[in-house]
């Protein structure tokens, strides 16, 4: 609206300034009709938000906070009477008031975290007799009549499979379903970080290289995580040999490169890696190397291990008094210990497991498994019947590996090309291994 010409106008124009006044005496509100006395119209700064302002910026005004917020603008029409304070005054006490009506906006507009309760509950906890989908399986849902069955193993039983038309479906044969219990064991998870499990032997060429190929090969073949052999041979070892791929580097490198770890991809362009997806990292092959594999060697290698690996296998040096061997014993979860076929190779073997049990370690040999490895072609001169009992006595279990043409050609081994007898051997170690490392855990 328009308001009218004040008495007090010198050039008694009609035309009024709406801007802020500068002085509030000397008006003439009678014909306003809002309240009795001198009205002035004021300017006030509305404070901003800051960032010490505890507001969300994706906080949605509702109507009240809508509300709210107009309320303070409408402070800009103040209205005194003929005997109020200055305009300065005024204004101040202005803004005092949109001050205070601000932050009564923001504490509506600020959420009230602490007065809010969350609580997680399953679906059948609200009514009862009502189910979760996690009841819905396939075993309970689906028709046996009419479930669809994988295509049965065996030559006779598919062969029956194929003429029925598909119709009727035997099953697996025997040898088919051993063969899947037997990977179902390996592939048994483990809990509680990487285990180390180092591979024994106080006697040179009774096969504790060609023990720890195998087992690694069986464990990577059949499981889903990362196994990875280590050789820790003070001396020259020949773990890499046995796969007959190399990526050229050794644990030297590793050890070099171990504050430069940032992930796997650093660790793959250090270890060489089979067809069964083994990783194997070498041992040092440089003849000037006068510097042998020390245990804090060993001890840097398997942090680094520890981190990308499930199962840490070591393939260890003759010396069992080495430095290097008490570092190896220290991270171990569980022992191999590798016996050959004759009198003096299986006494060591019995010796080693004494040296364990008089020097702190006799929890790993009743935990530790012994392997009876055949090097040699032909009958053995010794009774294997004798040997397994007298290890029986004093360790978990006892695992027989017969000789293979294809490992005693000392050659790259391939995991499939070995003899029937030779892998089954290699998976009853690796299943018998990872039950003993799963009962450790759980005990």
């Amino acid at each position: 609206m328009t308001p009218p010409a004040t008495s007090g106008s010198e050039n008694g124009s009609d035309d009024v300034d709406l801007g802020v006044l500068e002085t509030t005496g000397g008006i003439d509100t009678t014909r306003i009709g809002i309240v009795d006395g001198v009205t002035a119209q004021v300017d006030v700064t509305l404070p901003t938000a800051t960032d010490e302002d505890d507001l969300d910026d994706d906080v949605v005004l509702d109507d009240d906070a809508t509300f709210a917020a107009d309320a303070v603008v409408d402070v800009d029409l103040v209205t005194v009477t003929e005997t109020a304070a200055p305009a300065s005054a005024t204004a101040a006490a202005a803004a005092s008031a949109g001050s205070a009506l601000d932050v009564e906006a923001h504490e509506r507009l600020r959420p009230r975290t602490s007065e809010i309760t969350l609580q997680s509950r399953r679906l059948g906890d609200f009514e009862a007799g009502r189910e979760s989908s996690d009841l819905l399986t396939a075993d309970r849902l689906l028709d046996p009549a009419h479930a669809v069955r994988p295509e049965p193993e065996g030559a006779w039983r598919h062969l029956v499979y194929t003429l029925s038309g598909r119709r009727l479906n035997l099953g697996d044969s025997k040898r088919a379903r051993a063969r899947k219990e037997l990977d179902r064991r390996i592939a048994a998870p483990l809990h509680g970080g990487a285990k180390f499990v180092p591979v024994l032997s106080r006697k040179g060429g009774v096969g504790k290289t060609t023990v720890t190929t195998l087992l690694g090969m069986a464990l990577a073949d059949a499981r889903e995580d990362r196994v990875i052999a280590v050789d820790a041979n003070p001396d020259r070892g020949t773990l890499a040999d046995r796969i007959g791929r190399t990526s050229g580097k050794t644990v030297r490198d590793l050890v070099r490169a171990q504050a430069d770890v940032r992930g796997f991809n650093d660790i793959s362009d250090i270890v060489a890696r089979d067809h069964t997806r083994l990783d194997i990292l070498a041992s040092d092959t440089d003849p000037h190397v006068s510097e042998a594999f020390s245990d804090d060697d060993y001890r840097s290698v398997a942090e680094v291990a520890a981190h990308f690996y499930s199962v840490v296998l070591t393939d260890t040096g003759t010396g069992i008094v080495h430095s290097v061997m008490g570092a190896t014993l220290e991270r171990a979860d569980d022992i191999v210990v590798v016996a050959g076929l004759s009198v003096d190779e299986a006494r060591l073997a019995s010796e080693t497991l004494t040296w364990l049990e008089t020097n702190g370690f006799a929890d790993l040999v009743r935990r530790a498994v012994v392997v009876l490895n055949t090097a040699r072609p032909g009958a053995a001169l010794v009774r294997a019947e004798e040997l397994e009992a007298h290890f029986a006595s004093r360790v978990r279990t006892v695992v027989r590996v017969h000789y293979d043409p294809h490992i005693a050609s000392g050659s790259a081994i391939t995991f499939r090309d070995l003899q029937p007898e030779t892998r089954e051997a290699a998976r009853q170690l690796a299943a018998t291994l990872v039950e003993g490392l799963r009962q450790q855990a759980a005990a």
